[in-house]
C-alpha cells in the first residue's frame, strides 16, 4: 500500500527521522531564545539610554540586524570566523548565534515599545514609595510589560520556529533540509507534508503556551 508515491512502511521510517530532526529544530529554537530574550533586554535599555556612546552603536546594530536578510547573516556567522580568524564554527552552533543576533533585535525593539508604554507616572510614585530604580523596574515596571508584550512576543516566537528551517542553508539537518532531501529522493510530497505538521504542532504549543501566560498575567493592568 502506497500513499503519496510513498510505501507506509517509508513514511514510518521518514517520521521516525523526522522526530530526530525536530530535536535540532528545537535545540536551535530554545537556545536561540535562552541567548536572544536577555540580550534583547539589554539592547533595549542601551537604545533608549541618552548616552551616545551606546545609543548610536546600538541603533546601528538594530539596523544592520533588521535591515539585512536573515540568510545573509546565517552565512557571515557560519563562513566570517574562518576568513578572519582562521576557527571553524559547529553549522547549529553558527546558526544559534545567527539567530540569537538577530532575534534579539527584534525583541530589543517590542521590549522598549512595552517599557515606554508604561506611564511615567508609574516610576514617580515608585520613587514616592521609596523604591530604587532597580527596584522599581523588575517588581513593578517588568511585569506590566511582559503582559503587554505577550502578543507581539508570541508572533515571534512562531516566527522562529519556521525560522530555523533557514538553517539549512548552511548545512544543519533540521527538519525542512530532512524534507527537501526525501521529497526529491522519493518523488513524492509527502515528506514537506510531514514537516509541514511538525512545524504546525510547534506553533500550536508555542500559541497555547502564551495563552496560558496571559491568563496568568490578567490582573495586572
Amino acid at each position: 500500500m502506497t500513499f503519496g508515491n510513498m510505501s507506509i512502511e517509508s513514511i514510518k521510517i521518514l517520521f521516525e527521522y523526522m522526530l530526530k530532526a525536530s530535536g535540532v529544530t528545537l535545540s536551535v529554537f530554545f537556545y536561540t531564545l535562552l541567548f536572544s530574550l536577555p540580550l534583547g533586554l539589554v539592547v533595549s535599555l542601551g537604545r533608549m539610554t541618552k548616552c551616545k556612546l551606546i545609543n548610536i552603536p546600538v541603533k546601528i546594530y538594530l539596523n544592520i540586524m533588521r535591515g539585512t536578510p536573515l540568510i545573509l547573516q546565517l552565512m557571515f556567522w557560519y563562513f566570517a570566523p574562518y576568513y578572519i580568524a582562521e576557527i571553524r564554527l559547529d553549522r547549529t552552533v553558527a546558526a544559534i548565534v545567527a539567530f540569537t543576533f538577530n532575534y534579539a533585535a527584534y525583541f530589543a525593539e517590542i521590549y522598549r515599545a512595552g517599557i515606554e508604554s508604561v506611564p511615567k507616572g508609574q516610576w514617580e510614585a515608585a520613587e514616592v514609595l521609596g523604591f530604587g530604580k532597580i527596584q522599581t523596574f523588575f517588581k513593578i515596571i517588568l511585569p506590566q510589560v511582559v503582559k503587554r508584550i505577550l502578543p507581539p512576543m508570541s508572533n515571534e516566537f512562531m516566527t522562529l520556529v519556521k525560522d530555523t528551517a533557514l538553517a539549512q542553508v548552511i548545512g544543519v539537518a533540521e527538519m525542512y533540509q530532512l524534507a527537501t532531501k526525501n521529497m526529491s529522493s522519493q518523488s513524492s510530497i509527502v515528506p514537506l507534508i510531514m514537516a509541514g505538521v511538525f512545524y504546525f504542532v510547534m506553533n500550536l504549543v508555542v500559541q497555547q503556551a502564551f495563552n496560558a501566560a496571559e491568563k496568568k498575567l490578567s490582573y495586572y493592568k
